[in-house]
């Protein structure tokens, strides 16, 4: 028994206490979705987002979630294509470059939201005369912003596994490059490349200032716009979201589990 660590008592109250932060505001916004002024219940209001009457008024919610949606696999493609092998690659052939390298990445997390926008306005007018002005250019920015969280959840898994071991070992077998980063040392770093995959969705539906001063239509400039005229809509909404990155955690806590009784 660890006598420095809080009493089962202790856990159980913070449990509590952190539970109904998280809940109250949750089970709020649910009963709000639900309740009538003359105090009933009705599931109209989630019934009607699938009316095909009532698609007009929340088509710009559908729209931004649709591009939200294209972001997020952009964003993923950008952490798991470009940050994954370029941390594999400081770790194992660099590794006096990992101080300057973590500062870099972590350093968006340092910057405000408006002022990132301010030094990528100049920018995106060229991408704007180059690629267009679609929204899926945001990825960029959001690849950007994402590189803080990313970084962590990949370090902590370079950090558990022997990745120069393992590199070593598959190269003295004959292994090529590729084949040694896709086929032994990202299986050992499923967990993390996992947990950033999750944590690049979840800022991509999140994000608001970003796609608001660019002028770019995403799920939650749309849910402001649609908010004006519908309060409902986009609690719902922001529920369903809420939900999908809750079913996004527990598949990647099962490929954890998976991943922990294979190696075992």
């Amino acid at each position: 028994m660890n006598r420095l660590g809080p009493s089962r008592t202790v856990r159980w109250v913070i449990g509590i206490l952190v539970g109904a932060f998280f809940a109250i505001p949750l089970i709020s916004t649910l009963l709000y979705t639900l309740l009538l002024k003359d105090g009933g219940w009705t599931f109209g209001r989630w019934t009607a987002l699938f009316d095909p009457a009532a698609s007009a008024a929340i088509k710009p919610i559908w729209t931004g979630l649709g591009n939200s949606l294209v972001l997020a696999v952009i964003t993923v493609a950008i952490v798991l294509l470009l940050l994954a092998p370029t941390m594999i690659l400081v770790n194992l052939r660099f590794p006096k470059l990992k101080p300057i390298f973590e500062f870099a990445v972590l350093l968006p997390i340092s910057i405000p939201a408006i002022v990132l926008v301010v030094g990528l306005a100049p920018i995106y007018l060229q991408i704007g005369r180059t690629l267009g002005t679609g929204t899926w250019t945001l990825a960029f920015a959001y690849g950007i912003t994402v590189l803080p969280f990313a970084f962590r959840s990949i370090q902590a898994s370079i950090d558990a596994a022997d990745l120069k071991t393992l590199a070593e070992a598959a190269r003295s077998l004959g292994a090529s490059w590729p084949v040694v980063v896709l086929k032994v040392l990202a299986p050992n770093l499923r967990q993390g490349l996992l947990a950033a995959s999750l944590i690049s969705i979840a800022v991509v539906l999140g994000e608001f200032t970003i796609a608001s001063l660019l002028n770019r239509q995403v799920f939650q400039t749309a849910l402001v716009v649609v908010n004006k005229q519908d309060a409902y809509a986009p609690a719902i909404f922001t529920l369903l979201a809420l939900l999908f990155c809750f079913l996004l955690l527990l598949l990647i806590g099962r490929a954890a589990r998976g991943n922990r009784k294979a190696r075992s």
